[in-house]
């Protein structure tokens, strides 16, 4: 099973385990510009501390993934990381694999 997720890159996916905080690598899939998709404090004006408070704050850190969405500030738990796919889904991000439904 692919487990490729594609996203925009004001989007960042978070994951808790044991009360530790890891942000899940990006890459990018089409950057025409030579911009730092990683500096988040630049593009955005928030540091990844900052966004682990506010992470925090929807769930009280419980384990899993997080979806961030840096630049209008909304943040969204997500059970595992299916779950991420699931929830940008139902943001209107992406669309569903025909293939995945069919035989998975």
């Amino acid at each position: 099973m692919d487990s490729t997720i594609i996203y925009p890159s004001y989007f960042r996916i978070f994951e808790c385990r044991n009360g530790r905080w890891f942000i899940k690598d990006t890459e990018p899939f089409l950057s025409p510009s030579a911009t730092n998709h990683d500096d988040i404090n630049t593009l955005y004006g928030i540091t990844e501390k900052q966004i682990v408070i506010e992470l925090f704050r929807i769930n009280g850190g419980k384990a899993g993934y997080y979806l961030a969405n840096i630049r209008d500030k909304k943040y969204y738990y997500c059970v595992d990381r299916h779950g991420t796919k699931k929830q940008l889904l139902e943001l209107g991000i992406g669309r569903a694999d025909p293939l995945e439904n069919k035989y998975g």
